[in-house]
């Protein structure tokens, strides 16, 4: 079977584990998204994964607490190798070799980013999680996904939400929200659509590296996606 993509990086938000649940991780999404990236893995998809924090902690948020920015980050940071061991575990409790990789230094869980490396790992059919971040503040994990894409020469960023695609407007909040098939990058800068950071989107489009955006929950998508079927919204130059 052809396959379009045969080098994706699955961006998920934290909030994206927690399921029903208001905080933390959620079992049953966790071993939700490992049995869908076990599917993709068994049609020979090199994997890279970035995941979120906010279902810990947010950064940003963290100076209404009196916290200051630059510390909030990092508090950041670390809730995403947590959130990456749990789906390195319950990936592993499929069968699937993983490789859990942190920009920060903490040997005793993670290995640290190298990229030769880790382009190494996917080769021989390794799931790749990339955890805290860019390894620094003022930087979101939408902009470690882009930077990560590139650096391993991944053919698309697929941002999984809990919306079918990119529209004018919130379709949670705004009923008469038109859905995209496909934008430009500078479509949806000139809309000031949020499909990831600003930081982010310059990356991908400095770089011609396509973003789908696509609901994460929906029946088969991510196989439908890198087999070449129209799911969600294309973002390209």
């Amino acid at each position: 079977m052809a396959l379009k993509y045969k080098r994706v990086l699955l961006k998920l938000s934290g909030e994206s584990l927690m399921g029903d649940q208001g905080f933390g991780i959620s079992p049953n999404m966790l071993h939700h998204y490992a049995h869908q990236i076990q599917e993709l893995l068994a049609l020979e998809v090199e994997i890279a994964i970035v995941i979120g924090g906010g279902n810990i902690f947010r950064g940003l948020q963290a100076s209404g607490s009196g916290i200051e920015r630059v510390q909030g980050d990092y508090m950041g940071m670390l809730a995403t190798v947590i959130n990456g061991m749990a789906l390195q575990s319950a990936l592993e409790g499929l069968g699937v070799y993983t490789r859990l990789v942190s920009a920060i230094e903490m040997k005793q869980v993670a290995e640290p980013y190298i990229r030769r490396r880790a382009i190494r790992h996917l080769e021989k059919r390794r799931v790749v999680i990339f955890s805290a971040g860019t390894g620094s503040p003022y930087f979101t994990t939408d902009s470690a996904a882009a930077l990560r894409a590139n650096e391993i020469n991944a053919d698309v960023i697929l941002k999984g939400t809990r919306v079918d695609g990119v529209y004018s407007a919130d379709p949670e909040k705004d009923p008469t929200a038109v859905k995209f098939d496909t934008i430009s990058f500078s479509k949806a800068i000139s809309l000031g659509l949020n499909v990831m950071d600003m930081t982010a989107f310059t990356i991908c489009q400095e770089n011609d590296l396509p973003i789908i955006v696509f609901d994460i929950n929906g029946k088969n998508n991510l196989l439908k996606i890198v087999q070449g079927e129209k799911v969600g919204t294309l973002v390209e130059v």
